[in-house]
């Protein structure tokens, strides 16, 4: 009994990714990364558990001081009755009081903006990887997928190489 009860402790420990943003890295260039926790009811967390949440459209704001975490849904929980919380209710966010000065006048002083990037579960608890961002224009995301198409070609390229084929 005691040894399966420290394989539970060992699988709780981990993390677990439940939503992750791809196209951020696609519109916006990632500065900073922040981890911050989330501040959540007892159906959110349990419905996030259930692997429905959606970060499409979601943003961070700095209001009075503090981080909130606007327009991430996570849909009602299938087993929630009266309790439930509304899908898209501003959320805030656990940082330390030097990182939110520093995302404050970052944000403050540029074209800068805050992004989550992923929603994952570490030790039992809601974690969100915020990202300090700052807009691509068009040209820029055309150059990173001229870069991308590069860097595939010389590779398939040096795989052929190591292998011998002549093409």
């Amino acid at each position: 009994m005691a040894k399966k009860g420290k394989k539970d402790k060992k699988a709780a420990s981990g993390e677990a990714t439940l939503a992750t943003n791809r196209r951020a890295r696609h519109d916006y260039k990632i500065l900073e990364e922040y981890e911050c926790g989330i501040v959540l009811l007892g159906t959110e967390i349990k419905s996030l558990r259930e692997g429905k949440i959606s970060l499409n459209d979601a943003f961070a704001t700095i209001d009075n001081g503090e981080v909130y975490l606007r327009n991430l849904h996570i849909p009602e929980y299938s087993m929630g009755s009266w309790t439930n919380h509304s899908p898209k209710r501003t959320r805030k966010l656990l940082l330390h009081r030097r990182e939110i000065d520093k995302l404050f006048g970052q944000v403050r002083n540029g074209n800068k903006t805050l992004i989550p990037l992923k929603v994952y579960l570490k030790n039992g608890y809601a974690k969100l990887l915020l990202g300090l961002a700052e807009g691509k224009q068009d040209y820029d995301k055309r150059e990173d997928i001229k870069r991308r198409d590069q860097d595939r070609d010389i590779s398939r390229e040096l795989g052929r190489r190591v292998k011998g084929i002549n093409v």
